[in-house]
């Protein structure tokens, strides 16, 4: 078989990479950009959390119904994942707030003990060592789940919207993002 010629490589790249034209309808502009966007993406709005188990730090199993009762934010993460690596440390400091709870559960498919060496490494030091390592949860929360992706729970275990991408946790644009937890509780 002849290899194409590098000129027809380059504009079958080019053509992948181009923008939708303006005249578009954005129905067809969403549908022609390829997989998830970074930000905030609220299409599962209301879905309850997936009943999945995943590691809990001492090796057994936790379902994320275990967390129901206050605002939960999940971060799916991997240590093979530059940006994920990067936004631990604000999930970290996040953890040591009252506003909401963090769980990070890594989706490493080594051994639970080399989650924990890779946090202690990294001084990840609020934030408890979950493992999803078959990517069970990340699975049952849509094909369309990159890593990283945080996920905002309500009190009730339904979801508010999932953040595509890594994120300052300690940012204005984060508590704005996070305060939509406490807007979506019922009065009582």
């Amino acid at each position: 078989m002849r290899p194409l010629p590098t000129i027809c490589i380059i504009l079958a790249l080019a053509a992948c990479q181009q923008a939708p034209k303006q005249d578009q309808p954005a129905a067809n502009q969403a549908a022609a950009q390829p997989g998830p966007v970074k930000g905030v993406d609220r299409s599962h709005k209301g879905a309850p959390a997936p009943g999945t188990a995943f590691t809990n730090p001492e090796g057994g199993q936790a379902h994320l119904a275990d967390f129901k009762g206050k605002p939960l934010l999940v971060n799916l993460w991997a240590s093979w994942c530059a940006p994920c690596v990067k936004e631990l440390p604000t999930l970290d400091k996040l953890a040591t707030g009252k506003t909401v709870q963090v769980l990070a559960v890594s989706q490493d498919s080594g051994p639970h003990s080399s989650v924990i060496a890779f946090m202690g490494a990294h001084k990840i030091g609020f934030l408890d060592p979950y493992q999803d390592p078959k990517m069970a949860l990340s699975a049952a929360l849509g094909p369309e789940t990159v890593l990283p992706t945080s996920i905002l729970y309500d009190a009730e275990g339904r979801e508010v919207w999932r953040y595509v991408g890594d994120l300052d946790w300690t940012s204005p644009q984060a508590a704005r993002l996070l305060s939509e937890a406490c807007a979506t509780a019922p009065a009582g």
